[in-house]
């Protein structure tokens, strides 16, 4: 195939689409695609070396993406890789525009998509080019400021375009990577996530194993470490598990995970977030950051196999633990996820099985044998699954998951997967009550139907439970349940469609050579026609009782509802399978069936009818020949004696019958079209007949009747859907059709049946046309000169026939002709078209009707304008007529879409991902055959503009600005698609849309005014006149967008036109994306282009561009980059003479305004004028002009900044030569310099000049980077406050106004101002403002501003305080590069300020203080700020203005000190010592701020691999000394309680109350750091616990104090969370201590812990036996407390771990309970009537019932289903019904709730128990009381 191919096209193609070898026009496509390529490769490489990005290549590359959507990658090797490298360069062209970076990507992305077609040896594609792109988009520093617009798409974009050049990478590339990104890697910083995010995107993963050592052995022992160690889910964290989830699954084999499985499984098991035990508390982060489930799948499903199967084992586990959560009375937020891992791991393991055994093999690292799935590995992973998938089928979220699921398990074990699934299905099929269930397990039996049907080695039995199936399925065919008969149609449909329906039972007598399964299914397909027969009956039942009359009252709609129509699609999709699947032995039976139906009733056309007609559409279409033999003859006859009669042509009610027959008429002819062609005559008399028909539905019958006869002999089309080639008509002697059950169809020997026209049809369709659409179009136009007069009926009338000739005919006629319009834009390339063959040679000798139609039309409809425009109805038709004219050549565009996304539904729901290599089923291939022949029907995009279109484009234009609004709505609708069409023939319209908003043109009506504003808006696909990214377009539509403010047809009354302007503004400000100015390309571009031109087949024609050609290009490059600057300073001109027009409305201000902040931009300085303009709008009345001038002019500042020098220093010449460690991280040596040292600050102008400031918090963390960027020093930077003279035009702007005082007086009053009441926040914009202010003129504005700021400082109002907040914030951040003395006169004024600020704090400013110094601190070296810490520093909790001041106080603090992270451990040391003897405060919000802080302090002493001890607080040293503290409160025994007054108490309280009030705080600590630290400081807890155990409350009980509710909250917390293996004894051990304890609270509180702690840590204990046995130890030993309610804790905890499968249910505990049981209780004495003492020893009684609690333990830990040791269980128990209490209430309790769970299914458990443990049950669970 491959060399036939290659001799031809002259290449060997890298993989083009096999379904165009199919099409009937096969031969024609080579030329054509290797025409189309080499005008690509030509023009594409031209444009490129003549520098023209726009028209040339832009159109060219948007070819080259349509030529790959019609061909594949239909091109050479060396072509493909040349066509990557092209495009790479092009993306990553520096200042290329976005929305064309976009575009290439894109097409870049597809290029790349195979990644098998090139290999690292053909491409190799550098990392740092895209990186750098990547940056400098996703981390832009202008963005924010407004200067840069990215479309929102643009991440995934990128991110996509990573992934796939990743693999090109070269191998040097990950060294590069780690010194690149490993200085970022500290872990208090946001950089954190970039650096883990940069290595999850960028890290090459498929590198070969002998460069493996370059690849991830680099990094794999370092991230794994610090993944291991992180404890409390940091956003980061989700992308290493992506990062090894790809590592794994690129490299299965070669890396042994088996040291860290337990750890993956159970950080999986915590993703999950299941809810467990009784109370818990939800950390947030724990949802928010969760594993990505498509990640631990792809993880999971590469773990699997290899020597250990340790993997498996933790699967089965995992499953184990979580099978319950799956049952269908469990519902909560956590269930979709639990589904999404159900529905995807399968189909990942299927993958992976099918790259091991059947992929070719690529140049990717294959699997070495050793890890391959075994099939003991497959048997053990379908097992796992098998439990939760059947639970899953009932599920609240549907059943499609488990069905998915169980679609990829059944290709792998139908043995292990089917039985289960029929057991469900038979019974529910026979149930009436529960259609739920029926739905859930059909639609599962839809899944696996295709392993079911096809048997094969491992189920060979499947096949025969086919026909019970489907004759089961029929009584689903029901009138009064429609989600069920959907269902059954869909299950019916599938089955079918798999099967042959031929009765093969006389191969019994016939042949030998059966198998016994073969023999049961002959004989069993004798019933093939006994259930045709009865779906058939099913069917008429169901049409019968869906007929208008029964189903509507008089009044409502006669359409079909929605519903409706889905049953009728339903309905004829399925009969037409089951029909296209007989033998015809059955189909003549069905035929004659359905054809005395349809003969013998008459049906309303509506709904009944049109589903009869549907049924006997399907049976004319599979054989045409018999059907239309009785079926056409028969119609004609009734028509035609009905029609004898002449008035019935006139009536306005038409005769049901003769409507009915017509109907039918219509829908049967929908066949071949050689097989209507011997009835041509009849036909052609009967259209003549009905097509002038009075009545309107009657003539649209006609019309339909039409529409098909021209359909059918026009179109290419297949003409059988068979699953087997060539129909199953030969005798069973020779062949067997069972054998092709479930059969797929083969793509090479497909042998599709194609109609194409022949020319008798071609003929027959021409005398169609000739006769009918001839004589309307006549009428028509002596109509449209006034020559003749028609009624509207009749115009209608002829309209409804011209558009179904052109729908019918519509592929027969070739496009409009027309000249082509020129000038619309300069290209130095060829702009032509290329053509599609379709399969059509169209005649020129005959007259081509789309020209005359379009003529006609064209005439008409101005007619209509002029006269009649409330005509709407025929100008709706004719609409319709223009867009099929324009559009239309055989199918529509939405037809398409549908049928595409319906093919790829059922391809998903019947394909075997197992085996690939497109094994579906035949039907499905040939539709596929026949979508690609559609799609390039359809693929017209980029069409030439010709005057025709100009002319059509304009009439739709004034139809788009009519009077009506709904024709307006009709026409626009069309117009969009058409300018979508069209090249470049935007601009062609633009200015006659325009015209409609020109405010000096007055006959302007309303309508036509906003008939132009929708021209603009554009609909939610297409196009948006407005936002063309052309500055041509632009700078013609923004401005009269504004000017149109002015036009008198413009009111601001009307509230449709206000929201008109308000969404067209909304849409341009979310569409708008910066637009280039510069379009240089590289050289390097140049070159490859080059090399394109003259490499590979087929050579373009075109020459490669002469130096003159380039010179000239080169030329005109420069010239449009300067047109664009033009356009640019233009537009704004524009807008900016709007704005200084007095009579704008205030609306179109604002709407300019908001232009105008769009137009700012990173590379080009705004005008002067727009400048001043911006900074007089500071001041302006309306709030929203400040807002967006506040933005601006920060933006503005952020332009005119003057770049500072930065010079690169090595890092270890800082370091005073000091040796820098290797991969050490935290505080060394090296970096001890850039910690603050309050004895070495610069204090001095000397010691300021020779510190080297570091900005930012994450250098020299982790590792130092190779080149360090520093500012040189002062006197290389930009002079700093110039004078006037000196500055540029734009700063003396800035500088005038904001030293005139008046202008700075008005501006702060503005600032100061409320916005909204109690919703004003800390303003980022005016912080900017403010930064740049003072960034740019140092400290010129000082004095003016200093006595605001003073004024505002005193004034507690928060509005005032924000103000100033916000200056103070600029100002820091602002000095940034000032010297030092004029820094020191800054803290001289601010420090006072600050000191007021502190003590007038209120609760609605504290927040923005907050905010204000943590901005300020934020990237700022703090030796730098030494003055603000000192400050802060001075005494946070003195008590001055109470309690809550201090809290803020410290808040603040907190807010500078978190942004320093590690760099200031003495002032963190300072603190704490400070705070430790105020821990006992007796303020509830003190406590919880000084909580809070001290989760800061200790934030940087985390447990990360290869980290030094840090230099700043440890929590070890703390505990220590708080332990002390609280001793008081372990020695007592007695409650503790919240004693203590919390009113000003005189004197020194106990040391017991001073202990309470420490221990407050001290939870309060706990609790913040549990959602915030990076490590658990586990040990440090461990020792506060008994505490906690004792105070903690056990009843769930609001009303508690504060402490005690904290207690609980922190062991809630605690319980959760992680703990690595090495701390689990410790835990263990200290729990054991508790449970000795003698507070009941405290022994039951363990048990709730321990729930917990096990589950979320469940494979950490599974893998260490010692620990599983430890808590085995401590629950059976409470399980004989002599506490009541923590027996029965105990029991419950001991249920819990046997149903998640931690512990398990084995003899040794079996017997050890049994032997409790029977411990005998002492005789019961004759009591005294009166005493009530019971004078049973406890201890026996306690050992009895821990024996009973454990047996019910064991019953309650099954609760959906029975295994073997239950039933002797229950005996045991019901041996103590009469027992004592509270034995007899435990047994009680036990049966009842086997009773509630065992319910629904209790038809199936009762199998397990023999009759006389029955009797026994039932005796026990009917109720005793009512015999009492």
């Amino acid at each position: 195939m491959k060399k036939a191919q290659s001799d031809t096209l002259g290449f060997v193609p890298q993989k083009d689409i096999v379904y165009n070898k199919l099409l009937p026009y096969a031969e024609k496509l080579d030329d054509e695609s290797n025409d189309i390529l080499s005008k690509i490769k030509g023009n594409l490489c031209r444009a490129v070396q003549l520098r023209e990005i726009w028209p040339g290549v832009l159109f060219w590359t948007r070819k080259l993406s349509t030529y790959m959507r019609l061909y594949g990658r239909k091109f050479s090797k060396e072509d493909h890789v040349l066509f990557i490298k092209l495009l790479y360069e092009l993306v990553t062209i520096p200042k290329l525009e976005i929305s064309m970076m976009q575009g290439l990507a894109r097409l870049l992305i597809n290029l790349l998509k195979k990644r098998e077609l090139l290999s690292r040896e053909d491409l190799e594609l550098n990392w740092r080019p895209l990186y750098e792109l990547y940056d400098r988009i996703l981390f832009s520093k202008t963005e924010h400021l407004g200067l840069n617009w990215f479309p929102n798409s643009v991440e995934n974009v990128l991110k996509t375009l990573v992934k796939s050049c990743r693999p090109y990478f070269p191998e040097s590339a990950s060294q590069e990577m780690l010194d690149e990104w490993r200085p970022l890697l500290c872990p208090f910083d946001v950089t954190m996530q970039r650096a883990i995010s940069y290595f999850e995107l960028f890290l090459p993963t498929t590198l070969p194993p002998e460069l493996h050592y370059k690849g991830f052995k680099l990094w794999f022992d370092e991230l794994i470490a610090l993944w291991l160690s992180v404890q409390n889910l940091p956003s980061w964290e989700m992308h290493l598990v992506n990062l090894f989830a790809r590592l794994s699954n690129d490299n299965i084999g070669y890396i042994d995970w088996d040291p860290y499985i337990p750890k993956i499984f159970t950080r999986i098991l915590r993703s999950l977030n299941l809810p467990v035990g009784t109370s818990q508390m939800m950390v947030p982060r724990y949802v928010t950051n969760a594993y990505e489930i498509s990640h631990v799948v792809l993880w999971v499903s590469s773990l699997l196999g290899g020597p250990s199967k340790q993997a498996q084992a933790q699967l089965s586990g995992l499953f184990n633990s979580i099978t319950s959560f799956f049952h269908p009375s469990n519902h909560g937020r956590w269930l979709m996820k639990l589904m999404r891992l159900l529905q995807r791991l399968p189909a990942s393991v299927v993958r992976r099985l099918h790259r091991e055994r059947y992929r070719k093999p690529t140049w990717l690292t294959p699997i070495p044998d050793s890890h391959k799935l075994t099939e003991e590995d497959i048997t053990a992973f379908v097992e796992s699954m098998m439990q939760p998938v059947l639970l899953a089928m009932f599920s609240k979220t549907g059943s499609l998951d488990a069905a998915q699921a169980l679609q990829n398990l059944a290709l792998m074990r139908p043995e292990l997967v089917i039985p289960p699934v029929l057991e469900r299905t038979y019974p529910a099929l026979e149930t009436l009550t529960e259609p739920h269930q029926l739905t859930a397990t059909l639609s599962c039996m839809i899944g696996v139907a295709r392993s079911l049907v096809s048997g094969g080695q491992r189920y060979p039995e499947g096949p025969t439970h086919m026909l019970p199936l489907l004759m089961r399925a029929l009584p689903g065919v029901d009138p009064n349940d429609f989600s069920k008969c959907m269902i059954t149609f869909q299950f019916i449909a599938t089955f079918v469609t798999l099967v042959p329906l031929v009765d093969c039972s006389s191969a019994l007598h016939e042949r030998t050579d059966l198998t016994e399964v073969e023999r049961e299914m002959c004989s069993a397909s004798a019933e093939f026609e006994d259930f045709v027969l009865q779906f058939m009956d099913r069917c008429f039942a169901l049409i019968d009782s869906s007929t208008l009359e029964q189903t509507r009252e008089e009044t409502e709609t006669e359409k079909m509802t929605h519903l409706e129509s889905l049953v009728e699609l339903g309905l004829s999709s399925t009969f037409s399978t089951i029909l296209t699947q007989c033998s015809l032995d059955i189909f003549k039976v069905a035929l004659e069936k359905v054809f005395n139906f349809a003969t013998t009733n008459i049906f309303e056309t509506r709904v009944a009818g049109r589903m009869v007609a549907d049924m006997c559409r399907a049976a004319s279409k599979c054989h045409p020949a018999e059907s239309l033999k009785v079926f056409v003859p028969h119609c004609c006859n009734a028509i035609n004696q009905i029609a004898v009669n002449e008035e019935v042509l006139n009536e306005e009610e038409l005769d049901k019958e003769l409507m009915w027959n017509l109907q039918l008429l219509s829908e049967v002819t929908r066949v071949d079209g050689d097989k209507v062609l011997p009835y041509r005559s009849d036909l052609v008399q009967i259209l003549q007949l009905t097509l002038h028909l009075k009545c309107k539905q009657g003539y649209t019958l006609a019309c339909n009747l039409l529409h098909h006869i021209l359909r059918s002999s026009a179109l290419i089309y297949p003409t059988e859907y068979c699953s087997v080639p060539g129909g199953f008509h030969q005798p069973i002697s020779d062949y067997l059709p069972i054998k092709d059950w479930g059969r797929p169809g083969d793509l090479w020997n497909l042998d599709i049946r194609w109609h194409v026209p022949s020319v008798e049809e071609t003929s027959f369709a021409f005398y169609l046309l000739d006769l009918i659409l001839q004589p309307e179009l006549q009428r028509l136009q002596r109509f449209a000169q006034g020559e003749q007069d028609m009624s509207r009926d009749d115009v209608l009338q002829s309209l409804t026939i011209i558009q179904h000739c052109l729908l019918g005919a519509g592929s027969l006629m070739p496009a409009l002709k027309g000249e082509t319009i020129p000038k619309l834009v300069q290209s130095m390339v060829n702009l032509e078209e290329t053509t599609l063959y379709t399969g059509v040679e169209y005649d020129d000798t005959r007259e081509n009707y789309r020209d005359a139609v379009c003529r006609v039309m064209r005439q008409l409809l101005h007619y209509i304008l002029e006269h009649s425009e409330d005509d709407t109805k025929s100008l709706f038709s004719i609409i319709k007529i223009i867009s099929d004219l324009l559009q239309f050549k055989g199918s529509h565009k939405h037809e398409f879409d549908s049928r595409w996304k319906s093919f790829n539904l059922v391809k998903k729901s019947m394909e075997n991902r197992l085996h690939g290599r497109k094994q579906h089923i035949r039907a499905l291939l040939i539709d596929r055959v026949m979508l690609q022949h559609e799609l390039r029907k359809l693929t017209v995009e980029g069409c030439q503009y010709r005057s025709i279109h100009r002319e059509l484009m304009r009439d739709l234009l004034r139809l788009s600005t009519s009077t009506y609004s709904q024709v307006r709505s009709r026409a626009q609708n069309v117009l969009f698609t058409a300018l979508g069409t069209y090249n470049f023939c935007c601009r062609d319209l633009i200015p006659h849309v325009l015209e409609f908003l020109n405010p000096d043109n007055s006959s302007v009506t309303q309508q036509q005014f906003k008939g132009a504003l929708y021209c603009f808006l554009g609909n939610h696909s297409g196009v948006c006149l407005a936002n063309l990214h052309d500055w041509d377009c632009i700078a013609l539509t923004w401005p009269a967008i504004v000017r149109s403010g002015l036009s008198s047809a413009m009111s601001l009354e009307k509230p449709s036109i206000v929201r008109l302007f308000d969404d067209l503004a909304d849409k341009i400000h979310r569409q708008y994306e910066t637009i280039g100015i510069d379009f240089a390309i590289e050289g390097e571009c140049c070159t490859v282009a080059k090399q394109l031109m003259i490499t590979g087949s087929p050579l373009p024609k075109e020459p490669v561009p002469s130096e003159e050609e380039v010179a000239v290009g080169v030329k005109k490059q420069a010239l449009k980059n300067a047109e664009c600057v033009q356009n640019y300073q233009q537009l704004i001109g524009d807008l900016l003479e709007f704005l200084s027009n007095s009579n704008m409305p205030w609306k179109f201000e604002h709407i300019a305004i908001g232009f105008l902040s769009l137009l700012l931009r990173d590379d080009h300085l705004l005008p002067p004028a727009a400048v001043t303009f911006f900074v007089k709008s500071l001041n302006h009345d309306s709030l929203y002009v400040r807002k967006v001038a506040i933005s601006a002019v920060a933006g503005i500042m952020k332009q005119i900044k003057r770049p500072h020098k930065k010079v690169p220093i090595s890092p270890s010449e800082l370091c005073g030569g000091k040796e820098l460690s290797a991969n050490v991280a935290g505080d060394r040596q090296d970096n001890k310099w850039l910690q603050y040292d309050s004895s070495s600050l610069p204090r001095t102008q000397k010691d300021w000049d020779v510190c080297v400031f570091v900005e930012k918090t994450h250098w020299g963390y982790y590792s130092w980077p190779r080149k360090l960027m520093m500012y040189a020093p002062l006197e290389e930077q930009p002079k700093q406050n110039l004078t006037r003279e000196e500055m540029t035009e734009r700063e003396q702007i800035i500088f005038d106004h904001f030293s005139d005082p008046v202008f700075i007086n008005q501006f702060i009053e503005f600032l100061s101002l409320e916005e909204r009441k109690g919703k004003d926040k800390f303003s980022p914009r005016r912080f900017c403002l403010f930064k740049g202010l003072f960034r740019n003129f140092g400290d010129t504005f000082l004095p003016l501003l200093r006595p605001h700021m003073e004024r505002l400082v005193a004034d507690s109002h928060e509005s005032k305080q924000r103000c100033v907040a916000e200056i103070i914030s600029g100002l820091i951040r602002g000095s940034k590069h000032w010297s030092y003395a004029k820094v020191e006169k800054l803290w001289e004024l601010l420090c006072p300020l600050l000191r007021t600020a502190l003590t007038n704090i209120t609760i609605e400013t504290y927040a923005d203080w907050g905010t204000c110094i943590a901005t300020a601190c934020e990237s700022r070296d703090p030796r730098k700020l030494y003055w603000l810490f000192e400050l802060l520093m001075e005494s946070p909790v003195n008590g001055e203005g109470g309690s809550f001041v201090d809290a803020c106080r410290l808040y603040v603090l907190q807010g500078g000190l978190a942004q320093q992270e590690w760099r200031v451990p003495e002032l963190l040391h300072r603190l704490l010592q400070y705070l430790e003897p105020k821990l006992t405060q007796v303020y509830k919000n003190v406590r919880e701020r000084i909580g809070s802080v001290l989760t800061y302090i200790f934030m940087i002493d985390v447990n990360l691999p290869c980290t030094q001890p840090t230099t700043s607080p440890r929590i070890s040293d703390f505990t220590e000394r708080i332990l002390l503290q609280l001793k008081p409160l372990d020695e007592g025994d007695e409650e503790i309680q919240n004693h203590v007054v919390e009113e000003n108490e005189v004197g020194e309280q106990d040391e017991r109350t001073q202990a309470i009030k420490l221990l407050k705080t001290v939870l309060k600590w706990l609790i913040a750091s549990a959602g915030r630290s990076f490590s658990t400081a586990v040990p440090e807890q461990l020792r506060l616990l008994p505490l906690l155990f004792k105070i903690a409350p056990v009843e769930n009980d609001d009303s508690y104090d504060e402490l005690k509710r904290d207690a609980k909250t922190c062991l809630s917390l605690m319980s959760q969370g992680l703990l690595y293996p090495e701390q689990i004894p410790m835990v263990l051990r200290a729990l054991r201590e508790i449970a000795g304890s003698s507070s009941w609270h405290a022994r039951y509180t363990v048990l709730t812990y321990l729930q917990i702690m096990v589950f979320y840590n469940l494979f950490t204990f599974m893998s260490d036996q010692q620990s599983v046995n430890g808590v085995r130890a401590l629950v059976i030993r409470l399980l004989q407390d002599e506490q009541l309610e923590v027996r029965e804790m105990a029991a419950t905890t001991l249920s819990g771990f046997l149903q998640c499968n931690f512990l398990s249910m084995d003899a040794p505990m079996q017997a050890h309970f049994e032997a409790l049981c029977k411990t005998c209780l002492p005789k019961k004495r004759k009591r005294e009537l009166g005493s009530t003492v019971d004078t049973i020893p406890s201890a026996d009684l306690m050992r009895r019932h821990a024996g009973v609690l454990g047996l019910s333990a064991c019953i309650l830990s099954s609760p959906y289903d029975v295994p073997t040791w239950m039933p002797q269980l229950l005996m045991d128990l019901s041996a103590h019904l009469n027992d004592t209490q509270p034995i007899e209430m435990t047994v009680k309790k036990t049966l009842s709730n086997f009773r509630r769970t065992h319910h629904d299914n209790w038809q199936q458990h009762k199998q397990q128990f023999t009759d006389d443990q029955l009797l026994v049950l039932t005796d026990l669970l009917v109720s005793p009381c009512y015999y009492a």
